[in-house]
């Protein structure tokens, strides 16, 4: 299963300030289990969902102080939390979460300093589960920190030059992360991080000189990537999709463009081996009267509008190989809930014209990136 939330599109400066996705609501990346502040006011605590039994179901995880609204969740695959906490408005502290019975365990794992004006945010979970990642952002060089799965607490993986944002893996190991990155005041361009050989960077979108080129989503199997581009129309970003490795250009749909609300991918069906074309995509729909889901496929001209369960934790939500979307939702008379939409049939085509525009847009030079084993598709 291939699941990830992202937080709506903001302005440069929102998004230069590191916040890639919320962490309102995290799942793992094999779908098993989920976590989420809960609570009210001051008296906010961890809550953990298990998402992978016959029911999902939620344990509290509460410790003798309540959390602070800023803190930061990662649940693991052997169904523990990691909690970042900012402490004093510069050291960040790390521990993990699990039940013991009617109490709450907590390992502390340590701390990292983030001085000045740098801050400190989670990636995404990593794809094995076990390790838990870290990126502290500062004006002109972003470190990575290996939080959690190491042996002797956290310690640096990488230090990337330029102001990174996102984070996005793009194989199944967690070796290879892709970051948004911002040199000098340039635009920003997603590159390839290789956490195995000391953080080497490659380029990984390049495709203008000019354009801001953002990748949103990857999904390892397929090659699928969901791109964020003001290629197409400079100063407006817009929504598209390429291949990893491909030299196709990158394809930007009219109907991924809405005027009235924002549209932003948040899972892709995961299980569609070198079949990108395949893959369904959830994308969250934000709009004046509230969020809903959409949900497309790159061979599709058209994008399905679907309504979404009371409650949805708007942004989460995760695939099954077999086509089936299931999203969180918590109300009064559900706390712990999870709809199934399967998805719709494939309308018959109309005669509305794929947008390849501009011709240069190539999600490249992905063949000079470490990810070469690769065959490249079309």
């Amino acid at each position: 299963m291939t699941a990830c939330a992202i937080e709506t599109p903001a302005e440069d400066d929102d998004r230069d300030r590191g916040a890639a996705w919320p962490a309102g609501f995290t799942i793992t990346a094999n779908g098993a289990y989920a976590a989420r502040l809960a609570g009210a006011g001051d008296a906010l605590y961890v809550e953990r969902w298990t998402l992978d039994g016959p029911e999902p179901y939620a344990v509290p995880l509460p410790l003798d102080q309540p959390e602070e609204a800023g803190t930061q969740l990662l649940p693991l695959a052997d169904g523990r939390v990691l909690v970042a906490r900012r402490v004093d408005g510069r050291r960040n502290t790390f521990s993990l979460l699990y039940p013991t019975g009617p109490a709450t365990g907590e390992l502390r794992l340590g701390a990292v300093e983030a001085p000045g004006s740098e801050h400190l945010v989670l990636l995404p979970p990593s794809p094995d589960g076990i390790c838990a990642y870290a990126m502290c952002v500062g004006p002109d060089t972003t470190t990575l920190w290996l939080v959690a799965g190491g042996a002797f607490g956290p310690e640096q993986v990488a230090e990337v030059k330029g102001r990174c944002t996102g984070g996005v893996w793009l194989d199944r190991t967690g070796r290879m992360l892709a970051l948004d990155r911002r040199l000098d005041g340039g635009p920003v361009k997603a590159v390839a991080v290789d956490l195995e050989r000391g953080g080497e960077v490659t380029p990984l979108l390049q495709i203008t000189e000019e354009s801001d080129d953002r990748l949103l989503l990857a999904d390892p199997d397929s090659g699928l990537l969901l791109i964020r581009s003001d290629a197409p129309s400079p100063g407006h970003d817009r929504l598209g999709w390429g291949v990893l490795g491909s030299l196709l250009p990158v394809r930007f749909p009219e109907c991924l463009r809405l005027d009235d609300a924002a549209v932003t991918p948040f899972a892709v069906q995961p299980g569609q081996v070198l079949v990108p074309e395949s893959c369904a995509v959830a994308l969250r729909i934000d709009a004046a009267g509230g969020s809903w889901v959409g949900t497309w496929q790159p061979s599709s001209r058209r994008m399905a509008q679907l309504a979404v369960p009371q409650g949805w934790l708007a942004g989460a939500g995760l695939w099954t190989a077999g086509g089936v979307l299931r999203l969180p939702y918590a109300t009064a008379e559900v706390p712990c809930g999870l709809a199934a939409l399967e998805l719709p049939p494939e309308p018959d085509p109309e005669p509305v014209v794929v947008v390849e525009e501009p011709r240069v847009c190539r999600p490249v030079p992905l063949q000079q990136a470490p990810l070469t084993d690769r065959k490249p598709a079309g």
